[in-house]
This record gives structure tokens, C-alpha cells and sequence, in this order.
């Protein structure tokens, strides 16, 4: 049996159960957070350019951090949400190579489950607004994950078992495109030390000497493996990870640079721009409350 090692924990955000219209649309929202919905009623999609969920009662569905998407109501939706961050010493992602939408059928535990976060976690939802521009400001984020600090202990455990067992519900080979089974041992092992040492150099011709291959076939098998070339996967990992201290910590755009292995503040800043379409600056600024 294949085993990974789980190094991440789980900060929950928001909980809550709503009822949606006309004004539940938004475009290209690109989170730092996980999103798990349970549909009771009505209808929507989740859609991204490379596939489409009209949102069903009686399913689950899981948005992965880092994974864009829309979102739209035509007329009417009901649905339990929840929101939380996911932190790893090392910044690795449990879903870090399968950024996208999940679709599986609900089950009565999963009711269960998110009424008993609902109670464990009252006020937790997002009253002020369901726009993505209003709550994913770092100092509304912020405000959210520090009400984890005054919860009682056994309220704080409970919710951390219920979040995991939510999230284990889509770790199911149905639910990866590339199960780790069937991904090249070599390259199963590039793919760790990327995301294990963001913060150091890291070259094609050092990963490829490291799977004992020529860089040339090594950089073919990767891309095989994981869509991308290996240097294009490095700097989107870079990228996914400054995002998220962008989003959620109050560093310097240096000090993130370098932390996230880029050689140069203009560096960091032309690669940011390539793969988001903002300069580390203003995707800062979009974070920040006005």
C-alpha cells in the first residue's frame, strides 16, 4: 500500500448554512483556503475553463485552495459551506497536484458533520458580504482564524477530527487524475523535494542528477507526469506558496522573495505578474481591507 506522509493541519475560517440568488456570481476567484459545499436544494455551477459541476442536491463538492474557479446562481441555491486554511511545516498541499474541482455523493454522516461544526463554531459565517473581494482580505481572514484561539479544547479537537473527516471524504483514487500509484517513482520524489526546499536554488540538472536520468528525458517525464515543465512547475509552486504568505502574513515582498527561493525582488515580481496577472504588490493591496 502506498503511504505519504501527512504533515499538514487545518484552520477552519467559516462555517455556515445560506440560501443564494441572482447576486451569488463571481469570476476567477482564486482562494488561499479550501471550500467543501453540501447542496440541499436549488441549483448552480462551479465551473473553470477546463470543466463544468452544475451543483446537485445531494452532493459534495471541494474546491481546493489555489484552484480558480466561478461561481453562479441562476435563480435559487441552498448549501452548508466551509472554509479553512491548510498549513504544513515544510508548505507542501495535501491536493498540491490536483488543483481542481471534486464532485462526490453525499452520504448522512456528512449532514451530521457539518451541523455539528455549525454548533461547535456558531457565528462563523460571512454576514458582512459573500463576495471573494470582501472576505479574503488578510484582516477579515485573520479576525476569523484567531476566534480558534478562544475556543474551548475539546471544542477545538472535535472541529479539527470533523474537518479531517470531511476532507478525507474526497481522498479517493476517483477523485485524482494521477493517483500516486501510478506516478514514476522519480518523479514522485522530485515533486516532494520542490515543494520540501521552495526556499533554496533548485535546477532542472540538480533534480535530474537526483532521479539519475539525462535532463532531457527526465524533463519529458515530468512534464508526462505533471503537465508542466519542471522549471514552470517550480515557479508555480513558488508562486502558489507566496500567495498564501501574501494572503495571510504580514511580511515584507522581500522577505517573502526570499523565502519562496526567488533570487531577486524583480524577479519575484516578474514571474508573480506571469503566473497571476498581478505584481506580488497588488495581489498584497486586493488583500488588504481599504
Amino acid at each position: 500500500m502506498n503511504r505519504m506522509v501527512f504533515k499538514s493541519t487545518f484552520s477552519l475560517l467559516n462555517v455556515d448554512y445560506v440560501q443564494l440568488g441572482v447576486n451569488w456570481n463571481y469570476k476567477n476567484v482564486t482562494s488561499t483556503f479550501y471550500r467543501i459545499y453540501l447542496i440541499d436544494d436549488g441549483n448552480g455551477v462551479l465551473y473553470d475553463p477546463g470543466s463544468s459541476f452544475t451543483l446537485e442536491k445531494g452532493h459534495l463538492y471541494m474546491v481546493p485552495s489555489f484552484t480558480t474557479c466561478n461561481y453562479y446562481c441562476g435563480e435559487y441555491l441552498s448549501q452548508y459551506y466551509i472554509s479553512f486554511i491548510e498549513e504544513a511545516p515544510d508548505g507542501t498541499s495535501l491536493f498540491a497536484n490536483n488543483r481542481r474541482i471534486l464532485k462526490i455523493p453525499a452520504i448522512p454522516a456528512d449532514l451530521e458533520h457539518f451541523k455539528r461544526i455549525l454548533e461547535l463554531n456558531p457565528n462563523r459565517g460571512l454576514k458582512r458580504s459573500d463576495d471573494p473581494k470582501v472576505y479574503e482580505k488578510y484582516p477579515v481572514l485573520q479576525s476569523f482564524r484567531e476566534l480558534n484561539n478562544y475556543m474551548q479544547l475539546s471544542a477545538y479537537v472535535e472541529t479539527q477530527g470533523l474537518l479531517l473527516q470531511m476532507l478525507s471524504r474526497f481522498l479517493t483514487p476517483d477523485c485524482f487524475d494521477a493517483p500516486e500509484s501510478v506516478i514514476h517513482s522519480k518523479i514522485s520524489a522530485a515533486i516532494n523535494y520542490i515543494q520540501t526546499n521552495l526556499h533554496k536554488p533548485i535546477t532542472v540538472a540538480t533534480l535530474a542528477q537526483q532521479a539519475n536520468q539525462n535532463a532531457d528525458y527526465f524533463s519529458r517525464l515530468f512534464r508526462e507526469h505533471t503537465g508542466e515543465r519542471p522549471l514552470s512547475y517550480i515557479q508555480l509552486k513558488r508562486v502558489e506558496r507566496a500567495q498564501f504568505l501574501l494572503g495571510n502574513t504580514d511580511q515584507p515582498l522581500a522577505e517573502i522573495a526570499a523565502q519562496t527561493g526567488f533570487e531577486s525582488l524583480s524577479y519575484f515580481t516578474r514571474i508573480f505578474k506571469e503566473k497571476t496577472g498581478q505584481t506580488p504588490g497588488e495581489y498584497k493591496n486586493s488583500h488588504r481591507l481599504l
